[in-house]
């Protein structure tokens, strides 16, 4: 299986420390893209249908090789260092394509980026297939196994029951695992992992309304 995704230079020599969450001066390190202008972002998650940055274009795009997973602890945004929420990272899965959002952006928006995905993530280069037919090399944030808030596998109810009880500064776990199923579906993704999730949460939702 080839991985159609890397870290690049100087960020392949700076290990992430995992007594701490924060990815920021890690990201900062990467130099891949020093000299672009532009710079294509893919999102997966809560960058789908939450663009709270300013970019260029805007438009559908998939990257191959890679699952999208309710697998990462949010100790930031959907939970709380206590009680981490869980959100969505990606994992490698051979001739898997992720359908996602691309956003051409310029430089200066790293900055913000990176305190937006600070909580495990890391700054990798992959080729993305935006909607027109282009390929071209862009960014994407991975939360890796090797992170500190990686929480790993559980069943669909057991993630979905987490994420029921779990709630952010940026709100609830539940409304972030809604959103992302919406914003799947009107991009015409096919995603079972986040769908047997959402309804694990329906069937908890109808339960306790009993």
């Amino acid at each position: 299986m080839e991985l159609r995704i890397r870290r690049k230079v100087s960020i392949n020599a700076v290990p992430m420390n995992t007594a701490s969450l924060d990815t920021v001066a890690i990201n900062q390190r990467m130099d891949h893209f020093n000299g672009h202008d532009e710079v294509w972002l893919f999102g997966y998650g809560s960058l789908i249908y939450k663009a709270d940055f300013a970019y260029i274009e805007r438009r559908p795009a998939s990257i191959r090789h890679w699952v999208r997973r309710f697998w990462q602890g949010s100790h930031d945004h959907r939970g709380t260092p206590e009680a981490p929420g869980r959100v969505v990272t990606l994992v490698p899965q051979a001739d898997a394509v992720c359908v996602g959002m691309a956003y051409l952006i310029t430089p200066d928006t790293f900055g913000h980026l990176d305190v937006r995905e600070k909580n495990g993530y890391l700054r990798f280069v992959t080729e993305l297939s935006l909607d027109d037919g282009r390929r071209i090399d862009g960014l994407v944030y991975i939360a890796t196994e090797e992170n500190a808030a990686f929480l790993g596998d559980a069943p669909a109810h057991d993630i979905a029951r987490h994420i029921a009880g779990s709630h952010g500064p940026s709100g609830s776990n539940a409304d972030y695992l809604l959103q992302l199923a919406e914003a799947l579906r009107d991009l015409g993704a096919d995603d079972p992992h986040v769908f047997a999730i959402e309804s694990e949460l329906s069937n908890l939702a109808r339960a306790d309304n009993r």
